[in-house]
């Protein structure tokens, strides 16, 4: 069995949750950290490794899907750079299309990693 450690949300809680509030568009998803989670542990999550979008390079992307929300979620998390596998949530947003076809996508083990 393949244990998931899960990110811890604690400091970007609020992040995730005010999306429209703080991109001042109603079109954008507020996230729950549960859905994040979800995606996050999605056996079919496509992992970039590191983010290939991460501006310092400490950061990894995970696309899954989430049951809950019932939509695909892109989620940005930061290791503990001492390797104990702690792992900080960062961000989480609904996926974008382009986002959603590369989960989708047939050809995505080319950009899967291992956790």
């Amino acid at each position: 069995m393949h244990v998931v450690i899960l990110p811890d949300w604690r400091h970007a809680t609020e992040h995730i949750r005010d999306r429209q509030g703080r991109k001042g568009q109603t079109r954008e998803t507020n996230i729950e950290p549960d859905w994040a989670n979800e995606a996050y542990s999605d056996p079919e999550a496509v992992w970039f490794v590191p983010d290939p979008k991460g501006r310092k390079g400490m950061s990894n992307r995970t696309i899954g899907w989430s049951e809950t929300a019932g939509f695909v979620i892109t989620v940005v998390t930061v290791p503990d750079p001492e390797g104990s596998g702690f792992v900080w949530g960062a961000s989480a947003w609904r996926s974008n299309p382009d986002e959603v076809a590369v989960y989708e996508s047939k050809d995505r083990e080319v950009n899967k990693e291992k956790r």
